[in-house]
């Protein structure tokens, strides 16, 4: 819906005409990207028709609406509030999901079910701007982890700017959807608090849980308040500046921002801080952070990523390990990390224009991200790891329910990072089936892909320039495509394969193109009807692991285009996946299975199990080996899973090498 112009004029403060800077490279919004793919789109739609009023129907359950009911004193506060004062979150990611999916279908009874939880929260919140239920409800034993006064423990464990990060974020996503002023007005009158409290000779204390830093500057976008832009700053320049009990690598506070270079603490809480310091960055044009998130970034790519695409490997802390520490059975991964990865690696995309960190994008998207829900939409992992003896499985709820509210809020938000624009230029960053109009600095643009992208590399682009006839189309060549299995050294093919250059046709006709930071950049004047065709070659690929990584040392991965392997016991003839070898030389083939696992491209080769016999000596058995998707694991219930297959006797699947 447009938001009429004297609604906007109606809440902007004075300072609105003052935002000027921002990213070079701007996404075109997700609204304007509408698929057609047999991939994305049901799954989006299982999101909106399941996983929504899934998640709904438990935060009832669960108290989450509660809590907001007793801080409105609608009902009496009893005893104890729910389990962790970050709970609040789950209802403004719940609006928010809700929110971009009213954008992409509307749905008159969600609409009204959100103006009830937002009236709900506007009477949660106390008079000044202040909303935190958990304060404000006065329950007769308050929560150990919010201190005695407001903002007392924020730098450890009360989360009261956490939950107003979110609600940023939602109450954004509900106005741009709907036009409707109410919760982005709560959203206002808590960020003005926040600008009247912290500061230099206020109260000066960082976030303990970032993301409000993300959420300011998605305000400031919104309304122009300068204010909120330099308290996001703010928070990141504090951080680390003092010594005190909170000062600690957990949570990316033991020194100053611009003194860190590696990746350390808590993965999710580093994540939101990266992608802050992005776009505070872009904001300000502060180049001292962008040096650093440049250097955090190659660590973690370099170092910390697993083949997944996931981050954080260590449960405890759920945190960074050191580099090359990458276990695969106690891989913790955690699928809130997987959603702020992609963050961070769209804002840095859009910082340097590179389609190196759309190559990490893609794999987290791909894979270690859509891991975390079921197919069918109400089944979830928080932890995705890397191999199983049966004992993982899919959760119905989590106490902790971050991940389940995330998943609900990322995915209709996923056509945005299909397509990027840049003054008279647009980026194609993902490959997926859809109708996109863009609005380039030269007219609008409409680009209608089609393709059966994951499963096959076959692309083709139709054409309508509309007004804009000399616009540079930008097609990523994926580093996947060029023998890259990652930027980096951390993970590599095992057989390196002379690729030749991807070619571009347009209308069948070979054309030149300049490669310019993983982009086919081409140049051409377009009409109405013009055709634009490329073939990435999607071949079976083993991939290795740098040798430092000792988790999987004698072992490979399969990867076919973006999408990484596993292989699941319930495929396989033998008991246990652990006793699965194969020889790295031999070919796996690929089969399109339509009513597996809501279609897949299954991998099958050959390879043999070892077992040890009653002598003893082991004894080999052939067997064929079958791979699905990583994502798609445990959908048939708990079972064996691995991602690296050993290919020496001598290795096993238990995640900690020989």
């Amino acid at each position: 819906m447009l938001v009429p112009a004297t609604l906007m004029l109606a809440i902007l403060p004075k300072e609105a005409g003052a935002q000027k800077r921002d990213y070079a490279v701007q996404p075109v919004v997700f609204t304007k990207v509408h698929l057609q793919d047999r991939f994305w789109r049901p799954k989006i739609d299982v999101n909106a028709h399941v996983t929504i009023p899934y998640i709904l129907q438990m935060c009832r359950r669960h108290g989450r609406i509660d809590n907001f009911r007793k801080a409105a004193g609608l009902i009496p506060a009893g005893d104890r509030m729910t389990s962790f004062t970050f709970d609040d979150t789950d209802i403004y990611k719940l609006i928010e999901g809700a929110s971009y999916s009213l954008q992409a279908k509307y749905d008159p009874v969600l609409d009204r079910e959100l103006d009830t939880l937002i009236t709900m929260i506007g009477k949660a919140q106390e008079r000044d701007g202040y909303l935190y239920t958990f304060r404000t409800a006065n329950v007769k034993y308050p929560h150990a982890w919010m201190g005695n006064a407001r903002w007392q423990k924020e730098e450890d464990l009360s989360h009261e700017l956490y939950n107003s990060g979110h609600l940023f974020e939602s109450a954004v996503a509900h106005y741009e959807a709907t036009g409707k002023r109410t919760y982005l007005e709560i959203a206002i009158r808590n960020a003005d608090l926040l600008v009247r409290t912290f500061g230099p000779g206020r109260v000066e204390e960082w976030p303990g849980h970032q993301i409000v830093e993300m959420g300011l500057a998605k305000l400031y976008r919104v309304t122009g308040n300068t204010g909120y832009l330099q308290l996001a700053k703010y928070f990141l320049d504090v951080r680390g500046t003092k010594k005190n009990a909170y000062a600690k690598e957990y949570s990316q506070s033991s020194r100053p921002l611009i003194r860190q270079t590696t990746a350390v603490g808590h993965a999710v809480r580093a994540t939101y801080m990266y992608s802050g310091m992005a776009d505070v960055a872009a904001l300000t044009n502060d180049d001292a952070y962008l040096h650093v998130i440049d250097d955090i970034w190659k660590d973690v790519v370099f170092h910390k990523l697993y083949i997944t695409g996931g981050i954080g490997a260590r449960g405890n802390g759920e945190a960074f390990g050191p580099a090359y520490d990458l276990p695969n059975m106690s891989a913790y991964a955690e699928t809130c990390a997987s959603i702020a990865n992609v963050f961070w690696n769209e804002r840095m995309f859009l910082l340097h224009g590179d389609s190196k960190y759309i190559d990490v994008l893609e794999k987290t998207l791909y894979n270690g991200l859509l891991s975390g829900v079921s197919l069918s939409g109400d089944r979830f992992f928080y932890p995705n790891p890397l191999a199983s003896t049966g004992q993982h499985a899919r959760s119905a709820w989590f106490d902790c329910a971050c991940c389940i509210t995330n998943i609900a809020r990322f995915m209709p938000s996923m056509p945005g990072y299909v397509y990027a624009q840049a003054g008279n230029e647009v980026y194609v960053n993902l490959y997926v089936a859809n109708r996109g109009r863009i609005k380039l600095a030269g007219g609008n643009v409409v680009l209608d892909q089609q393709t059966d992208y994951p499963w096959n590399g076959r692309i083709t682009v139709h054409v309508d320039p509309l007004n804009n006839r000399n616009f540079i189309l930008k097609l990523r060549i994926p580093g996947w495509a060029q023998e890259q299995a990652v930027p980096g050294d951390l993970y590599r093919y095992a057989s390196p394969e002379k690729i030749n250059p991807v070619a571009v046709r347009i209308n069948g006709k070979k054309v030149g193109y300049t490669l310019v930071k993983g982009y086919a950049v081409i140049r051409h004047q377009w009409k109405k009807g013009d055709k634009v065709s490329l073939d990435l070659p999607m071949p079976v690929r083993k991939v290795l692991a740098n040798e430092q990584v000792k988790a999987d040392e004698g072992r490979f991965a399969l990867q076919r285009g973006p999408v990484v392997y596993c292989v699941e016991g319930a495929d396989q003839q033998v008991k246990h996946v652990t006793t699965l070898v194969a020889d790295i030389a031999d070919p796996f083939t690929s089969v399109y299975k339509r009513d597996k696992l809501s279609g897949i491209v299954e991998l099958k080769g050959k390879g043999y199990s070892v077992t040890s016999g009653t002598d003893g000596r082991a004894k080999k058995k052939e067997t064929a080996i079958v791979a699905i998707p990583y994502y798609s694991w445990c959908n048939r219930g708990a079972g064996e899973m691995a991602v690296w297959i050993a290919y020496t006797p001598a290795q096993d699947l238990t995640g900690n090498g020989k």
